[in-house]
């Protein structure tokens, strides 16, 4: 029994969602959705940005949201860049609101795989692979896709596009073929998305706030917003900035590590994910 239950009830519970969508973000936010549901928050301020991760961590919180929604009303606001699996977890709010200048969009899925034969063959490796079929190291990193192995692959892709316009079609109230013309791939501005209904306002990190307050039967001018967050451990209090990656014999800024970090355990995987590099 949480003690202060009567106290959240007249509070906005605030969730951030920040960066690549993988195992440790989901773990983060979906504990924190366990806390507003536990504590009885009647409003949750949910904001993103992100470029989208994983399709199962998206996922996962994606259908965490919907649970919440019976009990709680929950506004995302989105920021710098909402894009891909971003925006799929903003479908499992009632309520969006976006920045004009926020870059989201790209809705549809990447599976991409590292074709390194021609390397391999100028420094002399080569591997003996013993496999039960003739799909069991679809997308080995030593040789080219076969035909067949293109079209498994492909259907894979078409299928998890299909859950992601689905879900977009339910949580707008759009048909899914009107979705499927504006969902390949491309981003748009916050301008843009609300044109094509994505999302329902245009406005700021606070104005999304004012808005929460306003569904909630909340004054804006008085009522709290109280971020939800997993506590860090004890040791990270006592290290600024980069130093914990320093402290692991880490070269590069954290940001450049947690972005390889993600590449490398990815790779392979579907994504729903946007980079503005045109690379992940």
């Amino acid at each position: 029994m949480w003690p202060f239950k009567s106290a959240a009830r007249k509070q906005i519970a605030k969730i951030e969602v920040k960066g690549a969508i993988a195992g440790g973000t989901r773990t983060s936010v979906l504990k924190a959705l366990k806390t507003v549901e536990e504590k009885q928050y009647p409003v949750l301020l949910l904001r993103i940005d992100s470029p989208g991760g994983t399709v199962v961590d998206s996922h996962e919180i994606y259908s965490a949201l919907k649970r919440l929604q019976k009990t709680v009303k929950i506004v995302a606001s989105f920021g710098n860049i909402s894009a891909s699996g971003g925006v799929y977890i903003g479908m499992g709010a009632q309520h969006i609101m976006a920045n004009p200048g926020t870059i989201t969009g790209s809705i549809g899925v990447i599976l991409r795989g590292n074709n390194l034969e021609r390397l391999l063959e100028k420094v002399g490796v080569s591997f003996k692979v013993i496999k039960s079929g003739p799909y069991k190291d679809i997308l080995a990193f030593d040789r080219e896709l076969t035909e067949p192995e293109q079209h498994i692959l492909q259907d894979l892709i078409d299928t998890t596009y299909g859950q992601f316009v689905q879900a977009v079609a339910e949580a707008r109230k759009l048909e899914v073929d009107a979705v499927k013309r504006f969902a390949d791939g491309r981003v748009f501005t916050g301008q843009q998305a609300l044109d094509l209904g994505l999302v329902d306002r245009l406005g700021t990190e606070e104005d999304a706030r004012c808005w929460a307050a306003e569904l909630a039967g909340l004054d804006p001018d008085k009522v709290k917003c109280i971020d939800i967050e997993d506590p860090k451990p004890f040791w990270n209090r006592f290290i600024p900035g980069n130093q914990s990656a320093k402290t692991l014999g880490l070269a590069l800024p954290v940001e450049m590590q947690t972005w390889l970090n993600f590449e490398m355990a990815s790779n392979g995987l579907p994504l729903w994910m946007y980079h503005p590099s045109g690379r992940l």
